[in-house]
């Protein structure tokens, strides 16, 4: 199996890149073969009621009626017309969500989704990514970032900082509870891969991640590679965080080196508990003291605590795909019983917080009748796939169907095997891009000429260097 471009086995030479990316945007649309496709980034996730109306009603006025979700958080509309730029902005502006023309491209900012809601980690850095955004927008230097650079901004509790981000920031145990309104506490920063980090006050949190993304590009400048992102840049010119350091100390930022940063969070694990529904005809529910009990999993489906007596629901889109009506489904019920806000991740899913308690198991049986994963143990938990053929003219075949019938046959793998890494996701891809892939360790259905062959992907090597089977 040949190697992904995205997952370059270590020590291989960095890419040369020659021109800026192609990646699309919601202004810069790309033409699929199913019509044109517009990404609209939404830094952090974060949905006003207002703001997820406007989307839907993009995709019903302009695309094909589904809205999907990518793995940094943000919506995909596909189908559109040829023409419709100007009503598609006028749309999305209207509703906020272009405050920036030049910049709408790198407004790539990743953000714990339950930052604040659940009772274990109660840092609350949506502060940080909104304040980032903000800086990112009023930033000359920064429309030179690639679309695919990616700022990850982590509660604690690992589950983004495992994401690949260019530069993170990690909130710090002992001063999350400090972070809720953005003027205490302690994070590390880190970029790419350095496991070295560097400890900053809560405050400067933002202007030291967009210090960072300056120093890239100084390194990107220098090193003449016209890289993308941080783990592109040649050995010579590699960013580490000590090199962050002095760009830190040039912007008035102290900070303190901590030489192994590599896992600056820690995870509080515990066994879900059932629980009784005080709405018996809505089935039972099952809540968890901490729904990321496996980081990298992302929130698991279901009703979420939180410390001041509301609950949050999070739920999962089928393969990422929600149709118009599933969608007006969740923004109705963050509007009515909710904060009126919607959360997106990058695991394909939506959180929606505040609801009261007695209402959330009601509202979360009302969304699983509409089609969404609301419960870990729907065989569609963790099955993720590209959008392959007709949507793709580079994909093999028609993937998403191919793991439906799978999954009517009872196993997320062609040919009825089981997963070779039970708990792991499972990703089918139409081609060796592997788009949207997932992140850590992951099982690969790719599509050949031959058929579909299935390898495990982890973290320290490509799917080359894997045990493959044909299918």
């Amino acid at each position: 199996m040949p190697p992904s471009p995205s997952i370059r086995p270590l020590g291989s030479a960095p890419p040369l890149r020659d021109r800026g990316d192609a990646c699309p945007g919601a202004l810069r649309l790309h033409a699929a073969a199913d019509g044109l496709l517009a990404r609209v980034r939404v830094p952090a996730g974060d949905l006003t009621v207002r703001q997820a109306t406007a989307l839907a009603d993009a995709a019903e006025q302009l695309g094909d009626g589904f809205l999907s979700l990518t793995s940094r958080g943000n919506v995909e509309l596909r189908g559109l017309p040829d023409g419709c730029d100007g009503r598609l902005a006028g749309l999305l502006g209207d509703a906020g969500l272009l405050p920036s023309a030049r910049h709408e491209r790198i407004r790539n900012i990743l953000a714990s989704p339950l930052a604040g809601l659940d009772r274990h980690t109660p840092a609350d850095v949506r502060w940080w990514a909104r304040r980032l955004d903000a800086l990112l927008c009023a930033s000359e230097s920064a429309t030179a970032l690639s679309g695919r650079f990616l700022f990850v901004l982590d509660d604690g509790r690992g589950d983004v900082a495992a994401l690949g981000g260019d530069v993170s920031l990690v909130a710090e145990p002992e001063g999350a509870g400090e972070c809720t309104d953005g003027d205490g506490g302690t994070a590390l920063l880190r970029v790419g891969d350095d496991p070295a980090a560097l400890r900053i006050a809560g405050p400067d949190a933002p202007r030291a991640a967009l210090a960072a993304a300056e120093a890239f590009l100084t390194a990107a400048e220098a090193s003449g590679t016209g890289a993308w992102r941080v783990r592109e840049l040649p050995q010579e010119h590699a960013l580490t965080a000590r090199d962050v350091a002095g760009a830190l100390r040039a912007a008035g930022i102290s900070a303190a080196h901590v030489p192994d940063g590599a896992r600056p969070f820690t995870t509080t694990t515990g066994p879900p508990t059932p629980h009784p529904n005080p709405d018996p005809a809505a089935g039972p529910t099952t809540t968890y003291p901490n729904p990321t009990a496996d980081p990298a999993a992302g929130p698991a489906p279901g009703v979420v605590e939180g410390a001041d007596g509301r609950h949050a629901l999070a739920v999962l889109a089928p393969l990422g795909r929600l149709s118009t009506a599933q969608w007006r489904l969740l923004t109705a019920t963050a509007a009515q019983h909710g904060s009126g806000e919607l959360r997106l991740t990058p695991w394909r899913g939506v959180v929606l917080p505040g609801l009261p308690a007695a209402a959330a198991a009601g509202r979360l049986a009302a969304l699983s009748a509409a089609g969404l994963i609301t419960d870990p143990s729907s065989p569609w938990h963790r099955l993720g796939a590209c959008t392959g053929r007709p949507g793709c003219a580079k994909s093999r075949t028609d993937v998403r169907a191919d793991l439906a019938q799978a999954v009517a046959a009872g196993a997320p793998v062609p040919g009825g095997s089981p997963a070779p890494v039970p708990g792991a996701p499972v990703y089918w891809s139409g081609c060796e891009r592997r788009c949207g892939h997932p992140h850590g360790t992951w099982v690969d259905v790719l599509a050949t000429a031959d058929g579909y062959q299935v390898s495990v992907v982890r973290p320290d090597a490509s799917p080359a260097t894997q045990e493959t089977r044909p299918q």
